[in-house]
């Protein structure tokens, strides 16, 4: 009897030890990403930039890994993989190890080309972990000085009652000039003809020479133009006012409600990052973004400085999704394929 109780005892003695062995695996696999992150990094890491060198992703990118690196004390290594408009980068880092040594640079494409094109292997949503939305800037929808408007309800009113007779021009389908416009005739209920160019300078060009009616242009590259009074500009494409051209309304605060447009810029983790490391990340995105330097190149770009908490981007990658989903189903022709 003795014996049995002995042997029984054993069993709920190792029942008891059992127990204890998985609540103690299970708390240290709780604190194992936040003990890692407390040394984190330990080696280089890479920033990927869905794009080819040059323009103001890249420019963005390149002083704020530096300025990252420097408070991380590991360099950040810009990878630039350009191609098939920004997926082939984007798809490297949805696979990449979520080890907090890859990130990435997006931009609206992150959001835009699962709608424009038809195989895009990624998800938005589902395949990274915002770090921060760091910053956004406007775009000014400006008319040649021959066209006989001087605001946003002229225009809308001129394109209504001579549809499809306007025209604009963009770099290129499912470009920054492209897509605002088209969720400006979609918000506005207005048809404006689309004229593609082979990049954003040429585009420029074209409104500056009259060759087209209007059109939406950098906030930085169009105020010199605006003073020289070749272009007019009716409102700027932001939810505020730019600093810029104070004196602008925003094209919401001119006739159409809800229009909102603004090239942004942010950093993402691939997916499953441990939020530990997420959270170190976006800790010095904050701090290097507040550095006189990227506040500089900021001003040059004519960004707004965000620089927001994950949970904030990841909100607004969401309603970013919903958006344009809407946008690129209600416009015809805005499908890159």
């Amino acid at each position: 009897m003795r014996r049995s109780e002995t042997v029984g005892g054993g069993r709920a003695r190792g029942g008891v030890t059992g127990r204890l062995s998985s609540m103690a695996f299970a708390v240290c696999a709780c604190f194992a990403p936040l003990a890692f992150a407390q040394s984190y990094p330990v080696k280089p890491m890479r920033m990927v930039v869905p794009l080819v060198p040059g323009g103001s992703t890249d420019a963005l990118a390149r002083v704020l890994a530096q300025k990252m690196g420097e408070s991380l004390g590991q360099q950040i290594v810009v990878d630039n993989r350009g191609g098939a408009s920004g997926n082939i980068g984007t798809e490297l880092v949805a696979r990449a190890a979520p080890d907090g040594y890859t990130i990435m640079a997006v931009s609206m494409t992150l959001v835009v080309n699962p709608f424009l094109f038809q195989k895009v292997n990624y998800d938005p949503v589902k395949d990274f972990a915002p770090v921060s939305l760091v910053g956004a800037a406007p775009l000014v929808l400006v008319a040649h000085p021959s066209v006989p408007v001087k605001s946003v309800q002229d225009l809308v009113a001129l394109a209504r009652s001579h549809a499809g007779k306007l025209n604009y021009p963009s770099a290129g389908k499912g470009t920054n000039s492209h897509l605002s416009m088209e969720l400006f005739k979609s918000l506005a209920r207005v048809n404006i003809t689309h004229v593609p160019y082979r990049g954003g300078g040429i585009a420029q060009m074209a409104i500056l020479g009259g060759e087209v009616h209007v059109g939406f242009i950098n906030a930085v590259s169009v105020v010199s133009h605006v003073k020289a009074g070749k272009v007019r500009a009716l409102g700027t494409s932001s939810p505020r006012r730019s600093s810029l051209l104070s004196d602008v309304p925003t094209i919401a605060e001119a006739g159409v409600p809800g229009y909102a447009f603004t090239t942004w810029y942010g950093v993402v983790a691939p997916a499953r990052t441990p939020p530990p490391l997420v959270n170190v990340l976006n800790e010095h995105v904050i701090k290097a973004a507040r550095s006189a330097d990227v506040g500089e190149r900021f001003a040059h770009e004519g960004a707004e400085l965000i620089a927001s908490s994950p949970s904030q981007f990841e909100a607004h990658i969401a309603g970013e999704v919903e958006r344009w989903s809407k946008v690129v189903k209600e416009a015809d022709g805005l499908r890159a394929d």
